[in-house]
């Protein structure tokens, strides 16, 4: 089975060793050099992977859950590594490859005339790359950040030189090329805000609502799950008298991306807490409310607290 196997290789390489007017030694030759050059770019692209694979360990905490500043930042730079990586050893992969049967000076040059031509036409690939660079370089956004950026807004899944990846909350995939990104929103840098607002009835005594709104606070915060989540004091109090009710808004400062699990935990606890201290939540006008305390037909004033 092996011999007739070796006839029709020494069949092969006579065959091309004639087409190329080379002798079958030669030919054999450039084979293994080309099966070296594609071995060594194979390594060579492990190791880049095996770099890529280091920042990633050296970075993790070992939290779950949550994605730290210095996690965030391994991953863009492990996600761009691999991505030029990449392309920079199957570019040279290829001119070496090439480099085995013609001379590669003049396809060199020529490629050096052909990029600037293709630079002019492609000025917005361009753009992409430098404004990539500099994202990365200035480190404004990385993988797992929660971004706003030319119209879109999303998680941050994938970025590389040229694009960046985002998944929004209905799990729409947007590719938002770098160039295009002139303004830019990080709602996961450093730290967050939640944003709790709850309108009460001009009927209830607002001293009492905001120490409600403080004790509800004080007790999220002593739960470890929590209060884990929070960072620095919190903010409360009266934020506007609107036509049907007076604005309490509650501000909790959180860690990086925990402001809607926070803002969604502490709303369900509000309203269970207001309907427990009998204050009851108003987006109707006063008269309509079933706890008025004054027809529709009295002024503003006369249903303030003490008016």
């Amino acid at each position: 089975m092996l011999v007739p196997v070796l006839v029709v290789i020494d069949d092969v390489f006579s065959k091309v060793a004639a087409y190329f007017g080379t002798s079958r030694g030669a030919v054999l030759e450039k084979l293994l050099n080309v099966i070296a050059i594609w071995l060594a770019a194979w390594l060579a692209y492990q190791l880049v992977k095996r770099i890529a694979q280091r920042i990633l360990a050296h970075v993790d905490d070992h939290v779950p859950g949550a994605l730290s500043a210095a996690e965030k930042r391994g991953q863009t730079i492990a996600a761009v590594l691999r991505s030029v990586g990449r392309v920079v050893v199957l570019v040279l992969a290829l001119l070496l490859t090439a480099a085995q049967f013609i001379p590669i000076a003049p396809l060199l040059a020529a490629g050096g005339i052909l990029g600037l031509a293709v630079s002019f036409g492609s000025q917005s690939l361009v753009k992409d790359v430098i404004a990539g660079f500099f994202i990365v370089f200035e480190n404004q956004f990385g993988i797992g950040d929660v971004i706003e950026a030319a119209g879109k807004s999303g998680t941050v899944e994938r970025m590389t030189l040229r694009v960046v990846m985002l998944r929004d909350v209905r799990g729409v995939l947007h590719v938002i090329p770098n160039g295009q990104i002139t303004t830019l929103s990080n709602l996961t840098r450093s730290w967050s805000r939640a944003i709790v607002e709850v309108g009460v009835g001009y009927a209830t005594d607002l001293d009492h609502a905001l120490a409600v709104f403080h004790d509800e606070i004080a007790r999220l915060r002593r739960e470890p799950v929590w209060g884990a989540r929070l960072e620095g004091e919190a903010q409360v109090g009266g934020e506007d008298l609107g036509q049907h009710a007076v604005m309490v808004r509650a501000l909790l400062r959180t860690r990086p991306g925990a402001q809607w699990d926070v803002a969604r935990e502490f709303r369900r606890r509000i309203k269970n807490r207001l309907d427990a201290e009998g204050i009851p939540i108003s987006s109707l006008p006063p008269a309509a409310h079933p706890t008025a305390a004054a027809p529709a037909s009295q002024s503003l004033d006369s249903v303030l607290p003490g008016g």
